[in-house]
């Protein structure tokens, strides 16, 4: 089973993750991870895995968290998920990647743009050229 994290979701558990590692308070993390999946989503892993609820499966996750890095809290988030037969997917960073190709390809079409008024600028200067010419013969 797949389940996907919306670049929004992710945003709001770093941003969670950052304050829980500023203040030692995890409560606001604790909610943001159960509001980043959806009804089905915690049904089927409540199915999978050992833990009476949802809410007692993100409080193992927090407590196994070395609570220092954001990173950190992913990877056990994946970690047990993956033990419980769940992939995790992260939807924002397949979009996040998207938009840079987007970005870059922008660019190029920007630099061969330019290269083009350049090609013209330099077919105008040999017309000119070929011009100056014919007017000498």
């Amino acid at each position: 089973m797949e389940i996907y994290l919306d670049s929004n979701a992710i945003r709001q558990i770093r941003l969670a993750a950052l304050d829980a590692i500023e203040d030692g308070d995890t409560e606001t993390l604790r909610e943001e991870l159960i509001e980043a999946f959806t009804d089905a989503d915690i049904e089927e892993i409540e199915r999978r895995v050992d833990a009476v609820d949802f809410f007692d499966f993100i409080s193992d996750i927090l407590e196994e968290w070395g609570g220092d890095d954001v990173d950190e809290l992913f990877e056990v988030l994946e970690g047990q998920l993956t033990d419980a037969d769940v992939d995790l997917k992260y939807a924002g960073e397949t979009e996040e990647a998207g938009d840079d190709d987007e970005e870059e390809d922008a660019g190029d079409t920007a630099a061969a743009g330019d290269d083009d008024e350049e090609d013209e600028d330099e077919d105008e200067d040999e017309e000119d050229a070929e011009e100056g010419e014919e007017a000498a013969f």
